[in-house]
């Protein structure tokens, strides 16, 4: 392809051969490039997660294209099909059921085989809910890391957050609405109350929603009121620069168990000195038996 910029109102061209990772609108249609458009509509054959939504923005934009489905269930099987098409020289394009394939779908194994194989692989950027999420919710942007999904049970969802708990970053999680009340208990425990937070739903669509606050108040505005609808992406600021020392945070929990309950005068100093739950309550018992 030529390294010159092309005109946003030059016709679309013929695709040289290679595999388009074509990013999609994460709600509204019209968060779709121009370029993108151009991409889809000349490609030889484009790759959908499923047909049925990708036919809805191909017939909101005019795009008549050859559809075909590559997901999970038949990746392994189609991919030495695609790379046979790929080296015969024809140009193929791939997209998500919103935002950049890649991103937490199969399509990284398409492209990883692709680029051993000796094919290009083109990235046509676009919307990016993670992104999108981490515009709206306000946390430091400078540095973040996306761990994708959080596991379902309980205790693989607290190791899974305690490997990332010291990141000196903005943590991005997608997350589900009937997990969501759970998962911001268990991150609450393992990372701390104190730690700002966001959820942010239904991104760039009619019932966009973000709600900001401590990772005790998610959680005890969740808890209360059940799960929001729709698709979430759940931030959760940098942990807290000041750092106690063993003796600051022992003389804090002497003095509050003075008048509290172990699991009060815990929960008290771990919301203090923003440090998971658990491990203060455990400091606690001891001080208490000893």
């Amino acid at each position: 392809m030529s390294g010159e910029p092309t005109s946003a109102t030059s016709p679309a061209q013929a695709l040289d051969a290679g595999l388009y990772i074509v990013a999609t609108p994460i709600g509204n249609l019209r968060d779709i490039s121009l370029r993108a458009i151009d991409t889809l509509r000349a490609a030889d054959e484009v790759l959908a997660e499923d047909t049925r939504v990708a036919r809805r923005l191909f017939d909101a934009h005019n795009i008549r294209a050859t559809l075909s489905p590559y997901h999970d269930h038949n990746g392994a099987k189609r991919r030495p099909e695609i790379l046979k098409q790929l080296s015969e020289g024809q140009a193929i394009a791939l997209i998500s059921d919103a935002g950049t394939p890649m991103v937490s779908d199969p399509g990284w194994k398409l492209s990883h085989d692709a680029l051993e194989a000796g094919i290009k692989v083109f990235p046509i950027p676009g919307a990016s809910a993670l992104l999108a999420g981490l515009v709206a919710s306000g946390l430091p942007s400078d540095r973040f890391m996306f761990c994708g999904f959080l596991p379902s049970k309980s205790g693989a969802r607290r190791k899974a957050a305690a490997e990332v708990a010291q990141v000196p970053g903005t943590l991005v999680f997608y997350e589900t609405g009937p997990r969501l009340a759970d998962s911001l208990a268990d991150l609450r425990e393992t990372l701390g109350g104190s730690r700002e937070a966001a959820v942010c739903r239904e991104l760039t669509k009619l019932f966009e929603e973000t709600r900001r606050g401590s990772l005790s108040d998610l959680a005890d505005h969740y808890a209360e009121h059940g799960g929001p609808k729709g698709e979430i992406v759940l931030l959760i600021g940098p942990p807290s620069k000041q750092v106690a020392s063993e003796d600051t945070i022992e003389s804090a929990l002497v003095e509050a168990l003075k008048s509290q309950s172990v699991k009060q005068a815990a929960s008290e100093i771990a919301e203090l000195f923003d440090l998971p739950r658990r491990d203060v309550y455990q400091k606690a018992l001891s001080l208490k038996d000893g």
